[in-house]
């Protein structure tokens, strides 16, 4: 029999962090970023599990309101927000397959990629998360 794990608003709000930090980690947040994260939210997130927020509306939207939220403060510090991740990220590791795993950097590269192609900054940070992601 398998399980199908439920997520949380906290595991949705973590991604809306984890790909702000990779959208802003060059100083700023194209709207081709935001539109690809949007689309990545329709085509695939939605799909993850029927977690709800408080007024019914699917969890996952929660990628998108708290990515726009950080971008909307840019005071925010996109270490900051890369590392929320991964600290939330080793505390419910249960939460993180293998599917999970693949579709957090297949999202995070293809909002690296939106505008103009990766730069240095983006390939870093895409590498850190890969080996932060093999950590069991």
């Amino acid at each position: 029999m398998v399980v199908k794990k439920k997520m949380t608003l906290q595991f949705y709000q973590n991604l809306g962090k984890l790909f702000y930090a990779i959208a802003a980690i060059d100083g700023k947040v194209s709207a081709k970023e935001f539109e690809k994260l949007k689309l990545l939210v329709k085509k695939q997130w939605l799909e993850i599990d029927a977690t709800e927020d408080a007024f019914g509306t699917d969890a996952a939207y929660q990628i998108e309101i708290v990515f726009d939220w950080l971008n909307e403060a840019k005071s925010l510090n996109t270490k900051a927000c890369f590392d929320d991740f991964i600290n939330y990220k080793k505390s419910q590791s249960h939460l993180f397959t293998k599917e999970i795993k693949g579709l957090i950097l297949k999202t995070a590269s293809a909002i690296a990629y939106a505008f103009a192609g990766i730069n240095k900054s983006e390939l870093t940070l895409l590498a850190t998360l890969d080996i932060e992601l093999k950590i069991p």
